[in-house]
């Protein structure tokens, strides 16, 4: 028996090996030694660094924090679907990183499992939704009041009175993007016509990496006569841009609006069609996070970073909407005032 024991923990063992490296994965750090430094795991979603929205966001928050804050950091990012994220976070459990971040709404069930396996390892999850637990924070965010905004200039900028909106996966969190999108555009043009479109449905998830998909998607769109089209979308997003630029070759300028970063300055071969980005403060949210577990004053439960704590905005980069910026700030004001009341329908809500 203590033989047969003995060749399932190298078993166990083998397996997070195995899942480690069938995974890129980096690490790094700055400033002081070492061994004065705290340990930092991230595993990033499907796509990982490079797609030029969220993850890239994540990314840049845990650079910051590396270059600002004693930590040294590795970082993971999951199979192609998503399959080893819970070996990957237990892996860096195992290895004594008493830091973990999931990026992404989908470590939320990992996390409530390993949170209780390793009560001495805390955990924080992007977009979360993780079960109340002493060493577990939610960092949530209003994709519907940024996504409003968005709306509005849409509204004020559409020359058809005709937009769309691309989801990557049909799921609650997206919906959120979806609703205050509409409600954005429809409080300045009621009457406005909304192309709505997911690329994939739960259980399958590439619609966050599908730009081929939604490249396609766009371009019916466009077709179809939006001339402004919103991707919360992920990696497939930069699909969206590329039928923006092939479709206002022919004559007929169209633009596209990104999402989480600040899509002009990430997928500059496109830039002259990024109206505006809605940009999701993940960097913010996680260097915070970090900070705090570094200063020991971390707290679980859920942090919000909504339109009022800077977590969610619109970009100004190409000054294609600074004609309406008067209008979007008007509109901002009255959410952060409470005025406005944005919905929501989706994770969180």
């Amino acid at each position: 028996m203590r033989r047969v024991a003995r060749l399932m923990a190298v078993g166990a063992i083998v397996a997070l090996v195995a899942a480690a490296c069938s995974s890129k994965g980096t690490t790094g750090g700055g400033g002081s030694p070492s061994g004065n430094k705290t340990k930092v795991g991230m595993v990033y979603d499907l796509v990982g660094r490079g797609d030029k929205s969220f993850n890239d966001a994540a990314y840049s928050g845990l650079l910051r924090a590396s270059q600002q804050l004693p930590i040294t950091y590795k970082e993971l990012t999951p199979d192609s679907k998503g399959t080893n994220r819970e070996a990957l976070m237990r892996l860096l459990a195992t290895q004594g990183y008493p830091f973990i971040v999931g990026n992404g709404f989908l470590f939320a069930d990992t996390v409530n499992k390993l949170a209780k396996e390793f009560p001495k390892v805390d955990f924080a999850v992007t977009d979360g939704s993780a079960a109340a637990a002493p060493n577990v924070v939610n960092m949530d965010f209003a994709e519907n009041e940024g996504s409003y905004l968005a709306g509005v200039a849409s509204a004020l900028k559409t020359k058809t009175n005709h937009i769309g909106f691309i989801g990557g996966v049909d799921t609650s969190l997206i919906h959120k993007f979806d609703k205050g999108y509409a409600a954005g555009a429809k409080s300045v043009k009621p009457n406005i016509k909304i192309d709505v479109k997911y690329i994939s449905a739960p259980p399958d998830f590439s619609g966050f990496n599908n730009p081929a998909k939604g490249h396609e998607i766009a371009l019916a769109m466009y077709q179809s006569g939006a001339d402004i089209v919103y991707a919360a979308a992920g990696g497939s997003g930069t699909g969206m841009f590329q039928a923006a630029s092939e479709f206002s070759a022919k004559g007929k300028k169209v633009w596209g609006i990104g999402v989480d970063s600040d899509q002009y300055q990430t997928v500059p071969q496109y830039k002259d069609f990024v109206l505006t980005s809605m940009i999701k403060h993940v960097e913010v949210a996680i260097f915070n996070t970090i900070k705090a577990f570094v200063d020991k004053s971390f707290k679980s439960g859920t942090s919000v970073f909504d339109l009022k704590a800077g977590g969610v905005g619109l970009s100004y980069s190409g000054g294609f909407i600074n004609d309406i910026k008067s209008q979007i700030d008007a509109a901002a004001q009255k959410i952060t005032s409470g005025q406005i009341t944005v919905p929501c329908g989706g994770a969180g809500c």
